[in-house]
């Protein structure tokens, strides 16, 4: 959770609960999906984790 707080969470302000769940939701899957990381050899943790599926 220390990332997702100092990147989301303490980098923004929220009006609501919803807002701040409605943005969790957003960020959640920007960083499972979109979001690509070197010691993954440049694949997002989805695409990382379905690599053996595809070959």
């Amino acid at each position: 959770f220390g990332v997702l707080k100092s990147e989301y969470y303490y980098l923004n302000k929220f009006k609501s609960v919803e807002e701040l769940e409605k943005g969790l939701a957003t960020y959640i899957r920007y960083y499972n999906h979109d979001r690509i990381k070197m010691k993954l050899k440049g694949l997002s943790p989805v695409q990382y984790r379905n690599q053996p599926l595809l070959a």
